[in-house]
């Protein structure tokens, strides 16, 4: 993880003197082509009125977005190539596109976490950013970076009612997003993320990583492509992993701040051809 963040910093240094963004945002209303800064919502659940049910951001390498609904999970849309795509796409190019080698929607989170989505843990159990007063999503493209965000207000969390922000960032030449988790509360709390998966995907538990490789029963995609994808944490913010029929579960230690670090990768791309490729890549980072 040591070897991440150098990189990251290193890429930041470059970006300042290429002074080119390579990432982008997307926001908008589904009746309405207009893009937006900010969606809010007192019922929570936008999810089928939202494009792409919910904001979205996207560097050359992948597309990541937060579903505006209890869930609040991170989903990924993969690229063969590395370019943007969401202005035109908007998430489902068509199968004309792909065939010119377009990303998709290869990826289905379910009801799950997704890839690095962040839920609490009251001590027995997960609980859902849900109910709550008001949602609201917003994005933001900065000078090198973009992100997006998702404001869950007064959410029960035992005995007391809190609010919980999700920030998601990409930036140009790193393939690795960051995800953040903000607990606006009096007490510290636990969260809770992870990596979901499906039958026949393979799964790789590495010293400070968890990883997937496969296909998913994802019908959107015009044409179905394994795809990797890992969550990349500090197990020292971590008290317990837990694994289930279909996700990881990272709980964490009493905290009001948490961070990991997402990524993916399709086996179209170069020098990702399968599991192998993609932890050699993993542990290098």
């Amino acid at each position: 993880m040591k070897a991440l963040f150098v990189l990251f910093f290193v890429a930041i240094i470059g970006l300042q003197v290429a002074a080119q963004n390579k990432t982008a945002v997307s926001l908008f209303w589904k009746d309405s082509p207009e893009q937006v800064n900010i969606i809010e919502s007192e019922t929570g659940d936008l999810y089928q009125k939202v494009g792409h049910h919910g904001p979205a951001v996207e560097n050359e390498w992948l597309g990541l977005r937060l579903y505006f609904d209890h869930k609040v999970a991170i989903d990924v849309y993969n690229k063969t190539k590395p370019q943007l795509e969401l202005e035109v796409a908007k998430w489902y190019p068509t199968p004309g596109q792909q065939e010119e080698g377009w990303g998709a929607d290869q990826y289905k989170a379910g009801q799950t976490v997704g890839l690095g989505g962040v839920r609490l843990w009251d001590g027995e159990q997960v609980v859902l950013l849900n109910p709550v007063s008001k949602r609201t999503a917003r994005v933001k493209k900065e000078a090198n970076q973009s992100y997006m965000e998702m404001l869950s207000e007064n959410v029960p969390y035992k005995g007391d009612n809190i609010d919980v922000l999700i920030r998601v960032t990409v930036y140009s030449g790193i393939r690795e997003a960051k995800v953040e988790a903000f607990a606006f509360s009096s007490e510290p709390v636990q969260f809770t993320t992870g990596i979901n998966y499906h039958e026949g995907t393979s799964t790789k538990e590495g010293d400070g990583y968890l990883a997937t490789w496969g296909l998913h029963p994802e019908d959107v995609a015009a044409f179905q492509l394994n795809i990797g994808a890992a969550i990349l944490y500090d197990p020292n913010d971590f008290t317990q992993t837990q694994k289930t029929d279909t996700e990881y579960v990272l709980i964490s230690k009493p905290t009001n701040y948490l961070s990991t670090w997402i990524t993916s990768a399709c086996e179209k791309e170069k020098d990702f051809d399968d599991l192998k490729d993609f932890v050699e890549y993993l542990e290098k980072l």
